[in-house]
């Protein structure tokens, strides 16, 4: 496995940007739009090479605070075999909150309850069962 960023919600992404950028020294490595659904990522890393990084998510029309929990989102980590990462797992007991119907992505959740990504490696894996076919369980 390879760590790959964090996720924080933040209410002012100019302020969460001086922040992170001006105080902390982190630089933005990439930022997506999404109008269709009103939201913005951007990503921070210590460097422009292939280290972690830190994913604040801008959320265009929140006009309040996040209550805490609520502003941290999820670790993802990237692997080699989507499918075989989540066999893996179910065997040890671990619940596949949303499972890799895409052949790409999958949620779990730690004993404390902290949504964790997993990310297939490349390209996404043909989709197969029975994964195409397994719903969501709970909350991820």
């Amino acid at each position: 496995m390879k760590y790959l960023h964090a996720m924080i919600r933040v209410k002012d992404l100019d302020l969460a940007l001086d922040f992170f950028c001006n105080k902390l020294g982190l630089k933005e490595t990439r930022r997506h739009d999404h109008p269709e659904g009103r939201y913005t990522l951007v990503f921070l890393s210590e460097s422009d090479t292939n280290s972690p990084e830190i994913e604040l998510t801008y959320n265009w029309d929140q006009d309040s605070a996040y209550t805490s929990g609520r502003n941290f989102g999820h670790l993802a980590f990237e692997v080699d075999n989507i499918y075989e990462t989540c066999t893996n797992l179910q065997t040890k007991g671990v619940i596949i909150n949303r499972p890799p119907r895409d052949g790409r992505m999958a949620f779990i959740r730690s004993p404390d309850l902290i949504s964790i990504e997993l990310l297939q490696k490349g390209k996404a894996l043909e989709i197969s069962e029975p994964w195409k076919s397994m719903p969501n369980t709970g909350e991820w």
